[in-house]
């Protein structure tokens, strides 16, 4: 009798995931790129889908969409935790204005750029995606041995609300990425 109750117990949890659980995820960190220079570390982000299809309705309607990025810089240690160096957060947000039918890229955290303003949507899209430039540290704080990573953590939403029911409605989503492992001074 126990063992049929925890059965049932356990086939209603599952169709309440099953039911519950997103088709996918469209948000995609397409392009991370780490550049080592002599003076400074720099970050080039690009993702795709960073508009999905349920924020459409919403855009349209007035209410911005926000992107946030945060790219942490992380040291490999051996048969220890890695070290987390350096965090940057960068935040971007796309309004619609309904009267003059523009949309309107502008930086929130961790960029001094202008706004950029368009009528057409793929355009904003690209703006809003294209993250280039970011500078973690300069180079010479870090140890040249030392292994060194680039961790991105991106999340899209409505009015910047990313919370789990927000996720589950598909007016917010999340991804992450890591960079492949790099030292500062070359290798032979």
């Amino acid at each position: 009798m126990r063992a049929l109750w925890l059965l049932n117990h356990l086939g209603a949890a599952a169709m309440v995931l099953a039911v519950a659980a997103p088709a996918r995820a469209e948000l995609r960190i397409s392009d991370l790129d780490v550049f080592l220079n002599d003076q400074e570390v720099t970050v080039h982000i690009v993702l795709l889908g960073a508009l999905p299809g349920g924020l459409d309705e919403g855009i349209q309607s007035g209410i911005p969409a926000h992107v946030r990025l945060d790219i942490e810089l992380w040291q490999y240690q051996r048969l220890l935790p890695d070290r987390l160096l350096v965090t940057k957060t960068v935040e971007r947000t796309l309004a619609y204005n309904v009267v003059t039918k523009e949309f309107k890229v502008a930086a929130l955290k961790g960029e001094t750029r202008l706004a950029h303003t368009t009528r057409d949507l793929r355009d904003a899209q690209r703006v809003l995606s294209d993250i280039r430039g970011v500078k973690m540290t300069p180079a010479a704080t870090l140890d040249p041995a030392a292994v060194i990573y680039v961790r991105v953590n991106a999340a899209t939403a409505l009015n910047g609300e990313n919370t789990f029911v927000a996720r589950m409605n598909g007016t917010a989503e999340q991804a992450t990425r890591q960079s492949d492992y790099r030292t500062i001074q070359r290798v032979q």
